[in-house]
């Protein structure tokens, strides 16, 4: 059967169509600019690529472009060969602890918690009712970025603030990233050959946004991001951790608003903010070879962020098994995850610099006798959803 993994954003909708449970990619593709008489709908299969500059006014007009377009180009002969619907949803709160079939009921229950992700939960019930008058009658499944981390315990989501703030507004640690960190997690126990119960490991999530999740026995225990995804470790432009204070100190010195200090730490802060040249890792690799020395303070900064998680993370699960990269910068960058396992061989941490070298594939990178495995796994988050889709409906 075809199950589609749906992204939506705001003025984009990005898919995967797989075939499953086979987990075959048959088509992806991406529409952009959506609002805007100039938008552009790309579909790649692994012989094809077709690309057009098309009116696309609405969501609406996005979805039946897209099927409309999957039939003409041959990749699928009518809708009816579409048995599910899978959405990435940012945030389920504490009411979604798994995937859920959509009613009406989680459609409200996505809504209710649009406080906590403003800029993603309305998108993805845009998305969500588009496909829902398209394709009537099909299954569609709500995937939330925040139920993988719904198995933490209060010592780690909860904050040392006055309790009411919880109880009123829902202020706790909820993390993000979980479907890729639960996709991981899992292909990492696959790959070892040992049950997923019976380990220990740390996922770091790195990219232009990045979180770490502490997995014992195939939970997630804790996590970087916060209430959240400005927390955690420095990220391409999100500063992660500082001093809450800083925010009023630098309002009064500078006469800005708190509104625009927060946007400063999530749009001008991290790589971007310390090295003042760029939000990408390759630039600040680039830079910091020629001499840059904040480009390398940013990079060594992060390193020591992500070490000092990891550190923290190993002390409350007891012990590691693994720690794994994955997302734009983990599966790409030897550089980086050199530097941060450098500051892990106490643990037992080493890394075989040859193996090191890979990019954006599968590979064992620690050496034969690590007591701690270090691995490279490219996250994939659509087969995730897709995987959920298949089990709900």
């Amino acid at each position: 059967m075809y199950i589609f993994a749906i992204n939506a954003g705001s003025s984009s909708l990005k898919f995967q169509l797989l075939h499953m449970p086979e987990e075959t990619v048959i088509a992806s593709g991406v529409l952009e600019r959506i609002g805007l008489s100039d938008g552009v709908l790309t579909i790649k299969t692994s012989d094809q690529k077709h690309s057009e500059t098309l009116d696309i006014p609405n969501h609406q007009t996005a979805v039946s472009l897209t099927l409309d377009r999957l039939v003409a180009l041959g990749i699928v002969e009518n809708f009816e060969a579409i048995k599910g619907v899978g959405h990435r949803v940012v945030h389920g709160g504490e009411a979604f602890t798994d995937s859920a079939l959509i009613t009406p009921q989680v459609k409200a229950g996505i809504q209710a918690v649009s406080d906590l992700a403003p800029l993603h939960n309305p998108a993805n019930l845009i998305g969500i009712e588009a496909f829902e008058k398209a394709l009537p009658g099909v299954p569609q499944v709500a995937v939330f970025d925040t139920a993988f981390h719904q198995t933490m315990q209060p010592e780690a989501y909860m904050y040392a603030t006055p309790y009411a703030w919880y109880e009123k507004y829902g202020v706790r640690k909820y993390g993000f990233h979980g479907t890729s960190h639960k996709y991981v997690s899992q292909r990492v126990s696959s790959l070892m050959g040992r049950p997923l119960e019976d380990l220990k490991m740390v996922v770091c999530h790195i990219g232009n946004g990045a979180s770490l999740c502490a997995v014992s026995h195939g939970q997630s225990v804790d996590t970087s991001m916060g209430l959240t995804p400005l927390a955690g470790i420095a990220m391409g432009t999100r500063s992660g951790d500082i001093d809450p204070a800083i925010m009023a100190f630098i309002a009064q010195k500078e006469g800005k608003s708190l509104e625009t200090v927060l946007d400063e730490l999530n749009k001008q802060s991290g790589y971007l903010g310390l090295s003042e040249v760029s939000s990408d890792s390759r630039d600040l690799w680039a830079a910091a070879n020629n001499g840059n020395k904040k480009a390398m303070l940013a990079m060594v900064k992060q390193a020591k962020m992500i070490a000092d998680y990891i550190g923290a993370y190993a002390v409350n699960m007891g012990g590691l098994d693994a720690i794994v990269f994955t997302a734009g910068v983990g599966e790409n960058a030897p550089e980086t995850r050199a530097m941060i396992i450098e500051r892990l061989q106490f643990l037992g941490a080493t890394i075989d610099a040859q193996n090191n070298q890979v990019r954006g594939q599968e590979q064992r990178i620690s050496t034969a006798d690590a007591r701690v495995q270090v691995w490279v796994v490219p996250t994939n988050e659509e087969v995730m959803i897709a995987r959920d889709t298949l089990r709900l409906i």
